[in-house]
């Protein structure tokens, strides 16, 4: 009984961390309508219509990020098929076009590389 109780309260502690860290994790919506996933330092928001893809990043502190000096790519599930999407500074986000028609809300990953060629991605479901 005791052994049970030990690693009933040892797993409760295990998950609090990561409970914590869905609760501050940024699922919902972004500043420009869009879904937002964390990416290493920083967190990124997704907006697609059409074959358009735009990407803003925000700091640690929701502060908007000059996409200046950053690139990225994403890569976005389309009928079962990834899309790839190369992504380039464009005034305030990075934006790039796809070959397909995405949808509102499309799965995959956001690969960003910051200005001083640190990587970091987001995950979109």
């Amino acid at each position: 009984m005791l052994i049970q109780r030990f690693l009933a309260a040892g797993t409760v502690l295990v998950a609090l961390p990561l409970c914590a860290h869905r609760a501050c994790a940024h699922e919902g919506v972004g500043h420009n309508g869009g879904r937002i996933a964390d990416a290493g330092p920083y967190h990124i928001e997704l907006v697609t219509k059409d074959r358009k893809v735009e990407v803003w990043v925000y700091d640690a502190k929701e502060r908007a990020v000059a996409p200046g000096g950053f690139k990225g790519t994403a890569i976005l599930v389309v009928g079962g098929k990834p899309a790839r999407v190369v992504l380039a500074p464009a005034e305030e986000r990075l934006a790039g076009e796809a070959e397909v028609a995405l949808g509102a809300a499309p799965k995959g990953v956001v690969q960003i590389t910051g200005p001083d060629g640190a990587a970091a991605s987001g995950k979109f479901n």
